[in-house]
């Protein structure tokens, strides 16, 4: 009995086109490839969640923003973060800073989330990708993503040392790009 009702589970499910993260399927303009050293990650992105950070995290995508920025904070069992051009955590983008959106989407392996100062709505270009479940961030960081496929890969990004997590001679992101817009 049990096992009928998690098959029908799965079917409505996957007829329903929900994803892991219970959200509607991504569709390519909602879905970002990573191109790291070791291969390909895919991100479903949520403007369900923060459409103000989907909407950013776009914009920079297609200037070629990320291209080439380092994973400059890396804290083994906690995040990877990325998205600064000055590479050391103080950068972002020519556009101003983006108000928050917290949800109570719980911060979980392979949630990304946008990264900020002390200020809640101080995000701009930078985010994390969490390594493992980090409920301390439910409420207080805004999600804006979800890893679908290569977390294998992200756990392979070089990690950093000390308290702070810098790393040196990080690794980079190759090429961000949107599905839709993938050669």
């Amino acid at each position: 009995m049990v096992r009928s009702i998690l098959s029908l589970a799965l079917l409505v499910s996957a007829a329903l086109g929900l994803t892991a993260s219970g959200s509607l399927a991504a569709s390519p303009d909602n879905t970002l490839y990573m191109d790291l050293k070791d291969g390909r990650v895919v991100i479903e992105l949520r403007p369900d969640l923060a459409p103000k950070h989907v909407q950013r995290i776009k914009k920079l995508v297609k200037e070629g923003f990320y291209d080439g920025l380092t994973f400059h904070r890396v804290i083994t069992g906690f995040m990877a973060q990325t998205g600064d051009p000055k590479g050391d955590g103080t950068g972002g983008s020519k556009y101003p800073n983006l108000p928050s959106e917290f949800t109570q989407t719980p911060f979980k392996r392979g949630t990304i989330g946008a990264a900020r100062s002390s200020d809640p709505n101080s995000a701009n270009s930078q985010f994390f990708i969490c390594l493992e479940d980090a409920s301390h961030l439910n409420g207080t960081y805004t999600v804006w993503g979800q890893v679908t496929e290569g977390m294998q890969l992200v756990d392979r990004i070089k990690k950093g040392s000390g308290g702070n997590g810098q790393v040196f001679n990080p690794d980079k992101i190759i090429k961000m790009q949107l599905a839709s817009d993938a050669r």
